[in-house]
């Protein structure tokens, strides 16, 4: 249980994401049958989520590297 080790921590977190990799999410829209409008919205929500997923885990690896 990684909660109170930091070297499992990022172990776990470079292994698997709580949240849904961007590359899933993406392949999850294209599957979805959305109107025009619909893909145009999800698509402007997507790369907020793509941008920041990324950034989570940076900083996530980067404290974690620091406690272990």
């Amino acid at each position: 249980m990684y909660h109170y080790n930091p070297s499992t921590a990022l172990e776990e977190l470079t292994e698997d994401a709580t949240l849904p990799n961007p590359v899933h999410v993406r392949d999850m829209m294209l599957r979805h049958r959305l109107t025009a409008d619909q893909s145009l919205e999800l698509n402007r929500i997507f790369l907020e989520y793509q941008k920041f997923f990324g950034e989570a885990q940076k900083l996530g690896k980067e404290i974690l590297r620091r406690l272990a």
